[in-house]
Parts: structure tokens; C-alpha cells; sequence
């Protein structure tokens, strides 16, 4: 055999030790650099929401004083959006299976992938430098300094982050450097999908999660830089003094908001979308179904694109905004209902009357249909202005966010584990636990939120240390949920494990599933993804007779 068969036969997990795994330009590598790091942030991020649960078990102090209350909740933020959930499916699985899926050898620019990754390391590192407490270092004594962990919160408002004492500056400095790994992943992905297609791989012929993959790279190229120009002002103006955001000196803090918001909407699909890919691979396979209305799910991943760009002035109701603005953007709001509605209804529309297996993936599907829908149906709510008013700034909004991220994203996630997992490490997971701990996952979630959503309704403000004792149940309540939801996570992580080194050998297509990734390479993946160049004649959802229009 050839050394150059040698090689397209050898598999990516052959070599472990560390040096050639960061040095590797294997695009399944560099996704499970991205996956495995992730994973150990979001470990990081769960242990502050559960400080923070835990200090609001009950009114008054009880592991905490409110400074550090405050500090908790900005770093569990920080860390949760732009090192998990941001980078989380799209760096992760799209970049492992992406490529295949489309019948390329690897992405466009291997070395530039492997940097997308680095710099990400390098931005983790900034913003575990910021959690730091330096006082005890450079201001002995003092518990609130300029070298103190910041406490603005994960949005880092202005005029308080300008003003703050703590140490903001480095936070915004990790994030900024974070941005440059979403821009570089996001162009690598463009460029991939557009030129190393395998042949017959039309753009109506690659699978959904590539659809939504692609979605979500466009958001990042074009939407990225404007939140990296906003940090970098941040930083200009408490180091330099000039007023960009701070009204002392001429500037504007409404500014900073709509500078935020332009990103911070968008990025929100970053998120979603291949959340919404992951689904809808899962549903068909585990309904044995071709999927239905694909070029409709497709069309509506665009969609989104283009109208995510358009609502962030819904998070800017009560800044005195004129109020015709306010009714675009309201109108706006929910027509970025109308694409995400296509996706729910033919997923639903898919799995009626199919042979539906209620594997861990499937079952995480369902939940991410059911969670998702609740939390978009939720965002409506708060798109109309005469309900914004009221529930702005209050735990209503954090229950609908934690619902449309986390039972969107994370939940979207662990599917995708569950799913891939197999091919990934040619093992199986443990499915009875798997199952089990979806239980725990599933009504640790919704205990968790559900008592948010009612105090909100009741007027809790959010962000708030202490509070009336009439929410103590929910508080409660919404503790004991967090910290089931958190038992789940942290069995699941352990599954995987365990498995990985000790689970049953996987076959090639235990889900006997019709993509290139499942179909056409084997368990894991050679080096190049596959021994021959593939030829793609046919639909990736052809689980059975389907009609032209499905097609």
C-alpha cells in the first residue's frame, strides 16, 4: 500500500499525544480541541450559576455578599457566551463534520482553522486572567479595585464599565480576541461550502446542518467586527479618555447599546441556527422519514440571516426610542418568527406517523422542539412593546433567554454528542443512562425556569442580590432545579467518558443514517475523511419515497 493510502487509511484519533494534537491541521481535530475545551468552560460556567442559585436559595446573605454576587453572575456570563455557547456547535461539530458532509477532504484553509482555535485558547486565557482577584497583588488590603474581577455583568453596559473600579479592561480584551477566532471560522466555512463541494453535492443536495452551518458563518463574518470596533472603544475610553459612550465627556451610552445589539442579536442565530441543523438531522433519522419541506428549512436558515440583522432595537424599548422605531422594530420582531415557525412545523410535520425512535438523540430533539418553542414563543411577548415594559428587566427575560439558549444551544448539544458520538470515537455511549439522565436534564431544566417566568410576571427584577420573601419558594424551587439540571449535565460529561475508552465498538452507521459522514467514510474517519473521492447522485434524506416538492 501506498504511504499516501497509508495515510487516507489511518485514523485521526491513532496519534494522542498532546504536541500532535495542537500542532494538527486535521479540521476533525481542531473541532474536538473545540469541542473538549468548550465542554471544560461550560464545567466552569455551571459552577457559577450554581453559586449563584445557591446564594439565592433564600433572602439575605448566604454564601455570598452582594459584590460578589455580582461578580459571580458577570463571569458565569461572560464565560457561557462567548467561550461556550458562541464557538459551541458551529466550531465545534461544524467543523468536524461539515467537511464531510459535503464530500470535502478537509476545510479550505487547514493552518488558518488551527489559528481560529489558538486564538480562541488565547482568549480564554485573557478572561480567566480577569477573573483573578490582582488586589491582593498590585493594592493589598483593598477588596474593590481596578484589579478586582469585573461586576457590569456579561453585556458590560456603559456608563458603569467605563466608571467601574474593577477590572473590566482585560474581559473586554479576551472577548475582543475571541472575536477573531468567530471571523476566521466563519470565512474558513463560507469559502469551504462554496468551493470543495464534492461532485454532484448541488446546493439543494448538502444536508440541513451544513445549510444552517453556512447561516451562521455569514452572521459571524459580518457581525463580529462591530462588537470587536465597540469592545476596542471601550477599552480607548477608560484608557484615553475619549468620549465615545460616557455623557461627561460627550458621548452617548445609548450608542453602546445599539452597537452591542446589532451583534448581540445576531449572535444569537450564531447560536440557534446550527442548534436547528443538529435537529434536523436527528428528526428524520429517528423518524426513518426523508425530512419534510427541505428546500423550505433551507431557505428559512437565510432567512433568519437577513432579518437578524434587523430587530436589535427591540432590546432598546425603554430608551426613549421614538415610538415609530419602536413599532418597526416590534413588526420586525415577530417576523423573525415567520422562518423559525418553518422549521418547528416541518420537523413536527416529519416525525407524523414515521417509525420515531426515542433514542438520546431523538429525545433531545424533542426537547430542544418543545424548550425552543416556549422560549421563541416567549420572545414574542417581549417584541411587543406594551408587554416589553412591564417584563423588562425582569426574571421573565431571564427565564425566555435561558430557554431560547440553553434549552436552545446546550440542549441542541448534547443531542449532537449523543448523535455523533459514535462516529467521532467508534464507541458507543451508554444509552440507559443516557436516557436516565436526559430525565434529570429535562426536569431540572424546567423546574429550574418555570418559577422565573411566574416571579417575572410578578415583578422580581433581575440581577438583584436579595429579595422580597414572598419569592423564597420560587428561589427555592428554581435552586433545586438548577442543581438536578446540573447533575444531569455533569452524568451525561461522564458518560461520554467513560465510553470513549470502555464503551462497545461502533459500526459504521449504527443509526443507519443517509448523510456522507454516516453513509460513505468510516467509524471514526480516515485522515481525509474518505478513501476515494466521493460522488454524490442523491438526496442525503432519502429514507423513503418522497415526493419532488419535498426534494
Amino acid at each position: 500500500m501506498s504511504t499516501r493510502m497509508q495515510k487516507l487509511n489511518q485514523n485521526y484519533l491513532a496519534k494522542l499525544g498532546i504536541g500532535e494534537w495542537f500542532s494538527s491541521v486535521d479540521h476533525k481535530r481542531v473541532g474536538i480541541m473545540f469541542l473538549v475545551s468548550g465542554l471544560l468552560t461550560f464545567l466552569l460556567g455551571g459552577a457559577f450559576a450554581l453559586l449563584i442559585r445557591t446564594e439565592l436559595a433564600t433572602p439575605g446573605t448566604t454564601i455570598m455578599d452582594a459584590h460578589s454576587y455580582n461578580i459571580a453572575f458577570t463571569l458565569h456570563g461572560t464565560i457561557m457566551i462567548f467561550l461556550f455557547i458562541v464557538p459551541g456547535i458551529i466550531s465545534s461539530f461544524g467543523n468536524i463534520f461539515m467537511p464531510i458532509q459535503i464530500g470535502a477532504p478537509d476545510v479550505a484553509f487547514p493552518k488558518l482553522n488551527r489559528l481560529s482555535f489558538q486564538i480562541w485558547l488565547a482568549g480564554l486565557f485573557v478572561i480567566l486572567l480577569a477573573m483573578i482577584n490582582w488586589s491582593y497583588v498590585f493594592d493589598p488590603g483593598s477588596q474593590k479595585s481596578f484589579w478586582a474581577p469585573p461586576d457590569t455583568g456579561w453585556t458590560v453596559y456603559t456608563p458603569y464599565s467605563i466608571k467601574s473600579n474593577q477590572n473590566v479592561v482585560l474581559m473586554v480584551l479576551g472577548a475582543f480576541v475571541l472575536g477573531f477566532s468567530s471571523v476566521l471560522t466563519g470565512l474558513n466555512f463560507v469559502v469551504t461550502i462554496h468551493k470543495m463541494r464534492a461532485k454532484g453535492m448541488t446546493w439543494f443536495r448538502m444536508p440541513l446542518f451544513t445549510w444552517t452551518i453556512y447561516s451562521a458563518s455569514l452572521i459571524q463574518i459580518v457581525a463580529t467586527p462591530v462588537i470587536g470596533i465597540t469592545l476596542l472603544l471601550l477599552v480607548f475610553e477608560r484608557f484615553l479618555g475619549v468620549g465615545f459612550f460616557d455623557p461627561t465627556r460627550g458621548g452617548d451610552p445609548i450608542l453602546f447599546q445599539h452597537f452591542f445589539w446589532f451583534y448581540s442579536h445576531p449572535v444569537v442565530y450564531i447560536m440557534i441556527l446550527p442548534a436547528m441543523g443538529v435537529v434536523s438531522e436527528i428528526i428524520p433519522c429517528f423518524s426513518r422519514k426523508p425530512i419534510f419541506g427541505y428546500k423550505a428549512i433551507a431557505c428559512s436558515s437565510l432567512g433568519i440571516t437577513l432579518i437578524s440583522f434587523l430587530v436589535w432595537g427591540h432590546h432598546l424599548f425603554l430608551s426613549g426610542q421614538n415610538w415609530v422605531v419602536g413599532a418597526v422594530f416590534s413588526f420586525l420582531t415577530f417576523l423573525v418568527a415567520i422562518p423559525t415557525a418553518i422549521k418547528v412545523f416541518n420537523w413536527i410535520t416529519t416525525m407524523y406517523k414515521g417509525q420515531i425512535s426515542l433514542k438520546s438523540p431523538m429525545l433531545y430533539a424533542l426537547a430542544f422542539v418543545f424548550l425552543f418553542a416556549i422560549g421563541g414563543l416567549t420572545g414574542i411577548f417581549l417584541g411587543a412593546v406594551a408587554l416589553d415594559v412591564p417584563l423588562h428587566d425582569t426574571y421573565f427575560v431571564v427565564a425566555h433567554f435561558h430557554y431560547t439558549i440553553q434549552g436552545g444551544t446546550v440542549i441542541a448539544l448534547m443531542a449532537a454528542i449523543h448523535y455523533w458520538f459514535p462516529k467521532m470515537t467508534g464507541r458507543m455511549y451508554n444509552e440507559k443512562w443516557g436516557v436516565a439522565l436526559f430525565i434529570f436534564v429535562f426536569i431540572g431544566f424546567n423546574l429550574t425556569f418555570i418559577p422565573q417566568f411566574i416571579m417575572g410576571l410578578q415583578g422580581m427584577p433581575r440581577r438583584y442580590f436579595d429579595y422580597l420573601d414572598k419569592w423564597q419558594i420560587h428561589h427555592f424551587l428554581s435552586t433545586i432545579g438548577a442543581y438536578l439540571l446540573g447533575f444531569g449535565y455533569f452524568g451525561a460529561l461522564m458518560n461520554f467518558v467513560y465510553s470513549a475508552f470502555k464503551g462497545e465498538k461502533a459500526g459504521d452507521n449504527p443509526w443507519e443514517a443517509k448523510s456522507l459522514e454516516w453513509s460513505n467514510t468510516n467509524t471514526p474517519p480516515p485522515i481525509y475523511n474518505f478513501t476515494s473521492e466521493p460522488e454524490v447522485s442523491d438526496w442525503p434524506y432519502n429514507y423513503g419515497q418522497e415526493t419532488e416538492g419535498e426534494r
